[in-house]
């Protein structure tokens, strides 16, 4: 159930540290009054021999198998590198 009186929305409203206008409060009541309205609506309909369930769609989970695939070879990689040495990057020296 939404919140529909003044004195739990002001509770609320301290707790989350909000400060509203007497206009922006009405407005987000009467928001809630509409809401609530929605709900009922809803709260008529039979479900009784309704399943339950956590998605509307149903939902599979696919992952692929983990396999180690070698994509690139070292020289490969290092073939647009400025400067190699056995088999690794050589970069400037930045500390001395």
């Amino acid at each position: 159930m939404l919140i529909t009186d003044k004195e739990s929305f002001a509770r609320l409203c301290r707790l989350n540290q909000l400060r509203l206008t007497e206009a922006e409060e009405a407005a987000v009541l009467e928001f809630f009054k509409s809401k609530n309205e929605e709900f009922a609506v809803l709260d008529k309909i039979d479900t009784e021999n309704t399943e339950r369930m956590v998605h509307v769609m149903p939902m599979e989970t696919v992952v692929r198998e983990d396999k180690m695939i070698k994509l690139f070879t070292r020289d490969e990689l290092q073939a647009s590198a400025p400067e190699s040495y056995d088999g690794y990057w050589q970069v400037p020296r930045l500390v001395e």
